[in-house]
């Protein structure tokens, strides 16, 4: 299956979503935090925190797995984004290795759907239409190696989150088309 027929943009609770693994945009301690990462803690149960406790950690970039517990997902991939110190850090790279990281251990772990937030657009500043641009960009390259992933999912919870990832989604094909 190509990676068009397998990246889509819905508009959902990362949380509620039955796929083989979910990704927590957390914080470096991977200990639970404000936004999708204190949603999905607060979702997955206390559980979630002791095993992200044994992790001790996750550099920014890089990626760990853990269960889903009382999520729907059968796990819970933790990445780590870069805050936005104004693009001239190495953030757009480090953002894109988050999402290759991802895709990495859930194939490694044998998942075939997999769904992401928006990774470092919240506290962590980075511009959402340039995070939602890099992730298109990133997962299309990704997928385009990997046969194993079914579905992968860009996940927005509000309106205007779902117009920008559609929009980057819309103007990534343009560009490949070209």
């Amino acid at each position: 299956m190509s990676e068009m027929n397998v990246l889509e943009v819905v508009r959902a609770d990362i949380t509620s979503l039955r796929v083989d693994a979910i990704v927590n945009a957390a914080n470096s301690m991977l200990l639970g935090g404000g936004g999708v990462d204190g949603a999905i803690h607060q979702a997955a149960g206390p559980l979630l925190l002791a095993a992200c406790r044994e992790l001790n950690g996750c550099p920014t970039g890089e990626a760990r797995i853990t269960a889903g517990y009382r999520l729907p997902a059968k796990h819970v991939i933790h990445t780590v984004g870069p805050v936005w110190r104004g693009g001239r850090q190495g953030e757009d790279q480090l953002i894109a290795d988050c999402y290759r990281s991802s895709v990495a251990l859930a194939v490694e772990s044998n998942c075939r759907s997999l769904v992401f937030p928006a990774i470092s657009t919240g506290v962590y500043g980075f511009p959402r239409e340039r995070a939602a641009s890099i992730a298109v960009k990133t997962l299309r390259q990704e997928l385009a190696q990997v046969s194993s992933l079914s579905k992968v999912l860009l996940v927005a919870l509000g309106e205007d989150a779902y117009r920008i990832l559609r929009r980057a989604m819309t103007n990534e094909k343009e560009a490949s088309a070209q």
